[in-house]
């Protein structure tokens, strides 16, 4: 058993399921995904905590009423999806490592955190971590991983603000927030208000976030994007993404100091098992559907 699992006590499978009931299926998604694809050939990202978790999920979700919870524990997920997130989490890790070596001692805030595993994967022994998500997110995570003096979660909405005090009370001189699958279903307008506040309190952070082209988000796109999440990805109908931009600028426009570092989609990364997916990197129209973008929020000027 991984030591990352070895907490005082590990949850019973009542316990386990009793929990499962208030954890958003995307959020299983992620994990498996992660899963699935560390067991793979050269696979893109390694987690062996999302695989050790998930041998514990599997037995209940096997039995659950949810079709797609029980593809889940049959390791059932469309390459697409498993290999979206693989890429997703890979670069993630590389951008925060990137982060960590450049600001020793740093600190890292992964926003609706889900069920990462992200600081057991990149840990330096120096960084400071917090996963921030909702209670009962929270309170099901803690059942699997310990935290220490470095890594801390947060039981909160990303948009309760008041999360930020206990950041603030870290003295942090560098931040990097991580928003890894969140913007992208919540409404662009507290979007817009959150990244300002972290603009206003934490000024010269970091923040690397995945974002939608707003444009598949209007007719005539808009059956075409819900059929692809939906029916090619099999993630069912409540999958809706609400947040979009025109392109990774369009955030500068939003106040003085916000500045693009760089941005990312997922056709950048070549590699062997993602040869069918090339066509779909040469048209601008897909390749840049999703794409993180990575910016810096420096402090808010007068009348900005």
């Amino acid at each position: 058993m991984l030591t990352s699992l070895d907490t005082e006590r590990l949850p019973t499978q009542d316990e386990i399921a009793a929990g499962l009931a208030h954890i958003p299926v995307m959020a299983l998604v992620t994990l498996f995904s992660r899963a699935i694809e560390s067991r793979s050939p050269e696979p893109i990202v390694r987690d062996d905590y999302a695989v050790a978790i998930c041998e514990r999920l599997r037995p209940i979700l096997a039995g659950s009423p949810d079709r797609l919870k029980r593809a889940l524990a049959r390791d059932r997920l469309a390459p697409v999806v498993y290999r979206h997130v693989a890429l997703r989490s890979s670069y993630y890790d590389r951008v925060a490592q990137g982060f960590m070596r450049d600001n020793p001692g740093g600190v890292l805030v992964n926003l609706g955190c889900g069920l990462d595993t992200r600081f057991m994967r990149i840990d330096d022994g120096r960084v400071i971590y917090f996963d921030l998500d909702l209670p009962e997110m929270i309170a099901f995570k803690r059942q699997f991983l310990a935290q220490n003096q470095r890594y801390r979660m947060i039981p909160q909405s990303v948009f309760d603000y008041d999360w930020m005090k206990r950041l603030e009370q870290t003295n942090p001189r560098s931040i990097l927030f991580l928003s890894e699958g969140v913007f992208i279903y919540m409404d662009a307008g507290r979007v817009r208000d959150f990244i300002g506040t972290l603009q206003r309190r934490f000024p010269g952070c970091e923040l690397l976030c995945e974002v939608f082209n707003r444009r598949w988000l209007r007719l005539p796109f808009t059956p075409l994007a819900n059929w692809f999440l939906r029916q090619v990805t099999g993630l069912g109908e409540n999958t809706v993404y609400h947040f979009g931009l025109e392109n990774s600028r369009e955030m500068e426009s939003w106040g003085r100091g916000i500045e693009l570092l760089a941005e990312w989609t997922y056709f950048d990364q070549r590699l062997p098992k993602l040869r069918s997916l090339r066509l779909f990197g040469r048209l601008g129209l897909t390749r840049w559907m999703l794409w993180s973008a990575h910016y810096r929020l420096n402090a808010a000027q007068p009348g900005s």
